[in-house]
């Protein structure tokens, strides 16, 4: 069940992104398309990071037969329409209440764990040979008002005391000298190890590194129906069956029927837009005092994130609208045009040249989610990067491929991330929860 718009899950619709016009097409035969009856190992529901990572350990790392099932083309969902933020972390929860919720141990394996998953992107990347267009070094935790620099030199702190990661706490002039200014700009907290990328590149070569290992990728096949056949699962599509005796869920906010209840009525979609700016000039870039690639995102719980890409176009994004519906799209890409403007005075005439959306997976537990059904364990998930899976996704899929092929086992998985996510009273009224929720984060960013 869904309460957004039909037109949100239509895989054959483009998103529109700039990534779309950038990325290299896929080598031929990484994408066999439509599958056809099929036995295998391993099948993985969902052709993003998660699944591609999975698939290519699987098959490199332990010769199983895998076979990858995505609704549209590879990297259609998430993977291929994000900001390219490769980040820190994969979370809602702040430091202090992960520290609370889960003790000191678990939290420092936790963010260890996603330094590590950082790493990992980058180093895949070089390994397998693939361009990411790696941009900046580190990300910067910008304060959107004064009142909110105090939280960012007390995570500072926490950081060094707690975790040993000297992150570095910059007024706001420092950061106007260095980085940049603009009207939501009242100093920031520099953290390490994240850096920016174009994720389109990241989910194709994914892909085609996958196809290298021997794993079979067939974009354009949704599964429409999953039965049980004794110890097989047939996932059925529209042009085939494949039958497997194990499936990894790997649809993050794309996760609806028929992938398990036990998923489905756990995750909460939430949406998320970006507006990309025409090449900037000299002057512009001058006005805001524009001088960094490294990533940033403020501290307002609606958070904005924005970099500066290749060519000096700037990437907008934010929170999105709750219905999925083309007409609150365009209402919702004139906020931002009006947003950015209003941030980057400077930029206000900067005309928009691409506007996209799509899903991030949110939940109760505020946490990413990797493990087996208690009530199948030949049925795996990764998913619930709470808009930040750029590294955490291949990191978990590379995670579960280890789980599967019995190199590691579930005590593997730091707690944070480790089990199902928390049930929600009332799955069908999650719309209005969120909606609620939205509504409580506007007021407390005012």
């Amino acid at each position: 069940m869904t309460w957004y718009h039909p037109g949100m899950y239509d895989a054959a619709k483009p998103a529109g992104s700039l990534w779309e016009e950038t990325a290299p097409p896929l080598a031929a035969g990484t994408d066999l398309g439509p599958n056809a009856n099929e036995t295998c190992d391993v099948a993985i529901i969902g052709g993003g990071y998660t699944g591609l990572s999975c698939a290519f350990h699987l098959a490199r790392d332990f010769s199983l037969d895998v076979r990858v099932l995505e609704a549209g083309p590879l990297g259609w969902g998430a993977s291929g329409r994000n900001g390219g933020f490769c980040t820190l972390p994969p979370s809602a929860l702040s430091l202090r209440e992960l520290l609370s919720r889960y003790g000191e141990a678990e939290a420092k394996r936790f963010v260890a764990s996603q330094i590590e998953a950082i790493a990992f992107v980058r180093s895949f990347a070089e390994a397998e040979g693939f361009d990411i267009e790696p941009q900046g070094e580190g990300e910067l935790h910008v304060a959107h008002a004064p009142s909110r620099f105090a939280g960012l030199a007390e995570d500072a702190q926490l950081l060094k005391d707690a975790f040993g990661i000297a992150a570095q706490l910059m007024p706001r002039e420092a950061v106007a000298e260095r980085f940049y200014d603009s009207r939501e700009q009242f100093g920031a907290l520099l953290m390490p190890a994240s850096f920016g990328l174009h994720p389109l590149r990241l989910a194709r070569g994914l892909a085609e590194a996958a196809a290298r290992g021997g794993a079979k990728l067939h974009g354009n096949s949704p599964v429409t129906r999953w039965e049980r056949e004794g110890p097989d699962h047939l996932l059925t599509t529209p042009s085939g069956t494949i039958r497997a005796r194990r499936v990894v869920v790997a649809t993050n906010g794309f996760t609806r029927a028929p992938m398990p209840s036990l998923l489905a009525d756990r995750i909460i979609p939430v949406m998320s837009n970006i507006v990309v700016t025409r090449p900037l000039t000299d002057d512009e870039l001058a006005a805001q005092n524009w001088q960094t690639e490294t990533p940033c995102a403020n501290t307002r719980n609606l958070l904005f994130y924005y970099r500066m890409l290749p060519g000096r176009r700037f990437l907008f994004g934010a929170r999105g609208d709750t219905t999925g519906k083309p007409e609150d799209g365009a209402r919702m890409r004139r906020y931002m045009e009006r947003r950015l403007g209003e941030v980057f005075p400077g930029w206000a005439h900067v005309d928009i040249t691409h506007s996209w959306r799509g899903f991030v997976c949110m939940s109760l537990g505020r946490t990413p989610s990797i493990g087996a059904l208690p009530d199948d364990p030949s049925v795996f998930y990764a998913l619930g990067y709470h808009g930040n899976g750029v590294a955490a996704a291949p990191w978990s899929g590379r995670m579960l491929a280890q789980v599967i092929g019995g190199k590691e086992d579930f005590s593997a998985i730091p707690a944070p991330m480790r089990g199902l996510p928390a049930a929600i009273p009332f799955p069908a009224l999650r719309g209005w929860y969120l909606r609620a929720a939205l509504g409580y984060y506007r007021v407390m960013d005012l």
